[in-house]
């Protein structure tokens, strides 16, 4: 592909970038964990954890530490990147 074309990626294919070899690492509340993390036992309201997730959006571990949200990931041969 030269610079001045572009390619159109279907939804389908978009969903599987960085498949296997990426992960999001965030920061987020334990109020929005429930919907993430299915059968996430009760956490205090408003505790921040980090979470990792694969590439496909599919939750791969919860920590409140950064440092250890990073190196879950890199144990799972993921390259981690943050979302915010």
């Amino acid at each position: 592909m030269t610079e001045n074309q572009t390619r159109n990626v279907s939804q389908a294919q978009l969903a599987h970038i960085g498949e296997g070899a990426v992960a999001y690492v965030r920061e987020m509340v334990s109020d929005d964990l429930k919907s993430k993390f299915p059968g996430l036992p009760e956490i205090a309201p408003g505790t921040k954890l980090w979470a990792v997730f694969a590439a496909n959006g599919q939750p791969i571990l919860l920590s409140d530490k950064r440092d250890t949200a990073l190196a879950g990931a890199f144990q799972n041969d993921l390259t981690p990147v943050a979302v915010h």
